[in-house]
């Protein structure tokens, strides 16, 4: 059996109530969750704000005991048939799912978070190659050429280096994003796209 995960490597999974056939929650799981989940008896999610591993229930005690897990047709979605010990949701709710939607929303909230955030970089450094705004700092890397970003990699990484072992967290932060950054700028100007390097990634998993 397969199961699909998404681009960030997750898979949604519902959470019903085996009794009362009610559902109680959505969440995400990413195959190490899965794997507690399945080899254990409780429910475990990928928490993507944390970026961590979520055991259900580990602050509020109200777990979510596993009985039977079911794929869907696509193999895209896990169905979680659970014994809950209390409310579901952080609000006190039995369910997350207790506001009944009237009509069309107001309003829509995009959620910034995780990885993303590369491919929309990448795309503005495209951008950037196209347009050759005047005074953009990568347009005028890109006009300096390969040596020079390289050149740049290299000192981004060695101050990167510098944070880690001084033990500079905010500095760290910020060194890996201009690490990042120039890498992304050094795959533009090379013709190389991130998602040929996401692949070779993906080759090396296991």
């Amino acid at each position: 059996m397969k199961v699909k995960l998404n681009d960030k490597g997750l898979v949604p999974a519902v959470a019903q109530d085996i009794n009362t056939g009610e559902v109680l929650m959505l969440g995400y799981m990413n195959p190490g969750s899965l794997k507690r989940t399945v080899e254990g008896e409780q429910v475990w999610f990928y928490s993507r704000s944390r970026e961590d591993l979520w055991h259900k229930g580990e602050v509020s005690g109200n777990y979510l005991n596993l009985r039977e897990a079911w794929v869907d047709c696509d193999a895209d979605t896990i169905l979680l048939k659970v014994q809950p010990d209390g409310p579901a949701c952080h609000t006190g709710e039995v369910s997350c799912f207790y506001t009944k939607l009237e009509g069309l929303p107001d309003e829509y909230e995009v959620t910034e978070s995780g990885s993303g955030i590369l491919d929309e970089l990448f795309a503005l450094i495209q951008d950037r190659q196209r347009e050759q705004p005047e005074g953009s700092y990568t347009v005028r890397l890109l006009q300096e050429g390969v040596a020079r970003i390289a050149q740049k990699v290299i000192e981004e990484a060695g101050e990167t280096a510098i944070a880690a072992v001084q033990e500079d967290r905010d500095g760290l932060t910020g060194e890996v994003a201009d690490l990042l950054y120039h890498t992304l700028t050094l795959l533009a100007a090379s013709d190389v796209k991130p998602q040929e390097v996401w692949e070779v990634l993906r080759q090396r998993r296991g």
